[in-house]
């Protein structure tokens, strides 16, 4: 991903944070000489060894994961709020942009044990089941549907890089206070996101 240097982003914590908090990615690997994307939750954890992994799993119906090859390197998008910016909101003339939150992370992919499986999915459902009305538990469920495990693939990616592109009107800080306010106008959640990200 190509980002000019005053939009990078190396606060690892608060990308950690963001990838926590925006957890649905999508995960690119090659199949049949093309890239292949799947859109699925992406969750930040740490290995017992202290690395930084993401965990997650597809349909075994989908053919991406036949092209999983371990240890090769995949992949993985993860947006946050995005927002068009109306160059009438500058005080000198400039061109219409685009303010978003975007960041790529890479690294090895390994398969998943089933039993391993399992347990990230008792992870994943426990923690968005925190502010369900009736929070249910894989461990109410019965045999018979956690037998549907046996029809996914579940995966860990062991990270090696993140690229991280916050781009929020840095080179045009004179112009900030106007552009929060218009954004904060607008009714659509990238707008209302952006402007939140603007303010810290």
């Amino acid at each position: 991903m190509y980002t000019p240097p005053h939009y990078s982003n190396s606060d690892i914590e608060e990308i950690k944070d963001f990838l926590r908090n925006n957890a649905f990615g999508i995960l690119i690997n090659i199949v049949d000489n093309k890239p292949w994307g799947t859109h699925i939750p992406l969750e930040l954890e740490t290995a017992k060894n202290g690395s930084d992994i993401l965990v997650g799993h597809i349909a075994k119906a989908n053919p991406q994961w036949k092209h999983f090859r371990n240890d090769a390197e995949v992949l993985c998008i993860f947006n946050g709020p995005h927002a068009y910016v109306s160059s009438s909101w500058y005080k000198e003339e400039e061109v219409p942009t685009w303010n978003y939150i975007a960041v790529h992370v890479y690294g090895a992919l390994q398969v998943l044990t089933e039993e391993e499986t399992m347990q990230s999915m008792h992870r994943l459902v426990d923690k968005y089941e925190k502010s369900s009305k009736n929070p249910i538990s894989l461990n109410n469920l019965s045999a018979k549907t956690l037998r549907q495990v046996k029809g996914v693939v579940g995966f860990k990616i062991t990270i090696s890089d993140i690229k991280a592109t916050y781009k929020l009107s840095q080179t045009q800080k004179d112009d900030h206070h106007t552009i929060i306010s218009e954004l904060e106008e607008r009714p659509d959640s990238g707008s209302q996101g952006i402007a939140d990200y603007m303010k810290d």
